[in-house]
């Protein structure tokens, strides 16, 4: 696939520019017609690799990507173009490969006479529930645009709240990979020079305490490395199965919730993205009962997904949505007093809002507070496994030198 630089102007005829991905100049002049642009200047830039596209395509589709996707499709929604057409725009623009070839299955489907969140529901790696619920709402409702708006929304925050969670620990990852590798590279390859050292001076039986355990480490390391790395991948993949069945998996999620420090973390991330999600359905005219299924699916963590089931299961018995949460002791008593204020004033969908811009902000505190607290101690962690090993290698040394004396 090409790239083509274009310059146009819009119908204000203010002079616009960019790059644009397409087949051909053909597909390139339609395109930019379709969206209003009338061409000044059109150029063939380069030519995409094949390796780039494929790599594409297994990273798979992003939130950033889906959230464009659904900010130009209530565009185009709301300026009265047909949803055939508008699939069909929008899977000329797209740059991800693989969305771009679901968007076309979505158009066929359409085309047969599908419902849009039929065909969306088809690609669950693509459109999750949330997303297929909120579009069937819309369409139900009379409102696509307005609802594919706050899907966009509601995609644009759970980006940035997991930009800030990379971003701010990026850091703590790099400084424990420096000292990691650095631990490694002295046991690997300067320890075997000293213990060449040490025997010429009258062998390792003779050498500190200290520093027989780091030569150990070291021939251990160097001679077992197979037998470690398999004990590490036959650990590993256990590990793995074993969160993959119920039980491993309620333990580790209540783990996850109940650490000294990083617990509290989880739990916020966790009510901010459930206050969030249940108050998008809402206000997307998703009946309640199955916006608390859908986010009880859409949640990453069993704990919290059985107390949401909980809270379905009283709402059915005739009761309110605060009460139950109440009771299940797992949410913060701001979202139960802020479901009820909600619940009273016909306002729930703003009231969880609220509620998820507040632990949003309590999220990205509380990461700047570890990060600047794991900083120095990674740094003293560092500084004290450097130093123990540079100490147990020149301790053999300084006693050759007292001895001589």
């Amino acid at each position: 696939m090409a790239v083509f630089r274009y310059s146009a102007k819009d119908n204000s005829g203010r002079l616009i520019s960019g790059v644009i991905e397409a087949d051909s100049d053909a597909m390139v002049v339609d395109r930019l017609r379709d969206m209003g642009f009338f061409i000044t200047h059109l150029e063939r830039t380069v030519e995409r690799a094949d390796v780039f596209q494929s790599l594409q395509g297994l990273f798979g589709i992003g939130l950033k990507d889906l959230a464009i996707f659904s900010r130009q499709f209530a565009t185009m929604v709301n300026a009265g173009l047909s949803l055939v057409r508008t699939l069909t725009i929008l899977e000329q623009q797209s740059s991800s490969k693989r969305l771009r070839a679901i968007i076309a299955e979505v158009r066929v489907d359409v085309e047969g006479g599908r419902p849009l969140s039929d065909a969306m529901g088809k690609h669950p790696k693509a459109f999750s529930s949330l997303y297929v619920n909120m579009v069937k709402a819309g369409e139900t409702g009379g409102v696509l645009d307005e609802v594919l708006n706050r899907v966009a929304t509601y995609l644009e925050k759970e980006q940035a709240l997991r930009s800030k969670i990379r971003s701010a620990m990026m850091y703590p990852v790099l400084l424990t990979t420096a000292a990691l590798g650095g631990l490694f590279f002295m046991t690997i390859v300067i320890l075997p020079q000293f213990e060449n050292l040490f025997k010429e001076l009258g062998g390792s039986g003779e050498l500190p305490l200290p520093t027989q355990m780091a030569m150990a480490f070291s021939v251990a390391i160097r001679s077992y490395w197979y037998v470690i790395l398999a004990v590490g991948a036959v650990a590993g993949y256990a590990t793995r199965r074993y969160l993959q069945t119920p039980s491993g998996r309620a333990r580790y999620d209540r783990f996850r919730l109940k650490m000294p420090v990083l617990g509290e973390l989880n739990r916020k991330i966790v009510v901010a993205r459930f206050t969030r999600t249940l108050g998008t359905l809402i206000a997307s005219g998703v009946p309640i009962m199955q916006s608390l299924e859908v986010v009880s699916k859409a949640i990453d963590n069993t704990v919290i997904g059985n107390a949401i089931d909980a809270v379905r299961t009283s709402i059915r018995e005739g009761q309110t949505i605060a009460i139950p949460l109440q009771f299940s002791g797992v949410f913060p008593p701001m979202v139960v007093q802020m479901a009820k204020v909600g619940e009273e004033t016909g306002a729930l969908d703003q009231m969880l809002e609220k509620v998820a811009d507040f632990y949003d902000v309590e999220v990205e505190a509380l990461v700047a507070g570890l990060t600047s607290m794991l900083e120095p101690l990674l740094i003293i962690f560092m500084g004290v496994v450097v130093g123990a090993m540079v100490i147990s290698l020149y301790m053999p040394i300084f006693q050759l030198a007292t001895g001589v004396r």
